[in-house]
């Protein structure tokens, strides 16, 4: 993969911007589009007939806003638009660094993150493997695993 693509997908953080729920091109969006298509614009109706048989239809109107959320697929990623998560600093703080990772900061790790404590704790650990084997084996290691463990 390309350096450029690399860093599309790869938060700075460590995330896989490329797996979340909002990146635009991702398996996400993908298979939320597949879903939405195979169940057409009419499903509701048919829902609403299931609903006595099945009575999880009755739910259906809300999954469908999710999955026409999911089936957008807006962002770019962190690097793009910035972190779905409004309280993280670590992109604005990577570009004031001029760096791509935390890692490579001579202050890391720090506590300019703005994370709360089980996602600064994701973090820290995310950037030292990037520091130990590299970003694309890191890369290479993560992309197929679940984004949200």
């Amino acid at each position: 993969m390309k350096r450029e693509e690399l860093l599309r997908r790869l938060a700075p953080c460590g995330l896989n911007c490329g797996k979340c729920v909002a990146f635009a091109g991702g398996p996400v969006q993908e298979h939320a589009q597949a879903l939405a298509g195979l169940l057409g614009d009419n499903f509701a109706s048919y829902a609403e007939r299931f609903t006595p048989m099945q009575p999880e239809f009755a739910g259906y109107p809300v999954f469908r806003t999710v999955l026409d959320l999911l089936s957008r697929g807006d962002c770019t990623g962190c690097r793009g638009q910035g972190c779905l998560f409004q309280a993280c600093e670590v992109t604005r703080c990577v570009r004031e660094q001029g760096v791509d990772f935390c890692f490579e900061c001579a202050e890391f790790p720090c506590d300019r993150h703005g994370m709360p404590e089980p996602l600064a704790a994701r973090w820290q650990a995310n950037n030292e493997r990037m520091k130990m084997i590299g970003v694309e084996a890191f890369h290479n290691n993560i992309r197929e695993k679940p984004r949200y463990p």
